[in-house]
């Protein structure tokens, strides 16, 4: 609070007529090694952030695309046909694996006729398709959750990073108080604005990190229900149609 005041009370502090970087450039190598890292992990966010955004907007159109086109269709292989185009949504591959357990009972049939009740009943062979089809969905989903949770890792440990930062330079501006025997505000002001850049910083970074992360767990979940409701879209059509 003695700070606070002190620097509210000084009509014009020089230490802070200067710009950021070069206040970053004048900072210890302590600072500049926890500044570097939080760049690094601001750059590789970022980085996340936006293929992410891409990746993500393609899949929705995508999805709407395949979703009109499956419900188009009067059988699986009209289906499976008119969806071939399509294949960024994880949908696309459910239907693939789903057609071609189809095929794999057709020829177990044909070649096998004598079991064909005993090993592929309707139950059997809607549970079989089933698991095939959550298997897919995971992986889907696995695959498109990769980096996501580096965002998680970035908003949660920058702050501390920048905590961190600016605990050293607090320190170092206490240490050039006893080195110059005065608590004035000229001695103490420069090493605290260094120091606060850090929690800048540190913020900086871990704020579009956990506004991303939260966005991209939200649409994951809105995926993960695509992929539930399509396995079941896909098993009804196939009993409607006589193949289970």
């Amino acid at each position: 609070m003695y700070l606070l005041t002190l620097l509210l009370l000084v009509p014009d502090p020089a230490p802070f007529k200067g710009n950021i970087i070069r206040m970053v450039l004048e900072s210890g190598v302590f600072a500049k090694t926890i500044l570097f890292i939080l760049l690094v992990f601001s750059v590789v966010s970022w980085g996340i952030i936006i293929n992410k955004l891409r990746v993500f907007r393609k899949i929705d159109a995508e999805t709407r695309r395949f979703l009109s086109a499956f419900r188009k269709s009067r059988t699986i292989s009209e289906a499976y046909l008119a969806c071939s185009s399509v294949r960024r949504t994880p949908l696309s591959r459910m239907l693939e694996a789903g057609f071609k357990e189809f095929e794999q009972f057709s020829k177990k049939e044909y070649l096998d006729n004598p079991r064909k009740e005993e090993g592929f009943t309707s139950e059997k062979k809607t549970e079989l398709i089933k698991m095939t089809l959550d298997r897919i969905g995971a992986e889907e989903l696995s695959r498109l959750e990769r980096y996501v949770v580096f965002l998680a890792t970035t908003g949660n440990i920058s702050p501390f990073f920048g905590l961190l930062g600016t605990v050293w330079g607090v320190m170092d501006s206490f240490a050039s108080i006893g080195v110059r025997g005065s608590a004035s505000l000229a001695v103490v002001a420069p090493g605290i604005a260094e120091a606060l850049i850090a929690t800048i910083f540190g913020l900086a970074v871990a704020i579009p990190a956990v506004i991303g992360y939260n966005y991209f767990n939200n649409r994951l979940k809105f995926i993960s229900t695509d992929i539930d409701n399509f396995s079941l879209e896909f098993l009804t059509s196939a009993k409607k149609e006589g193949i289970l």
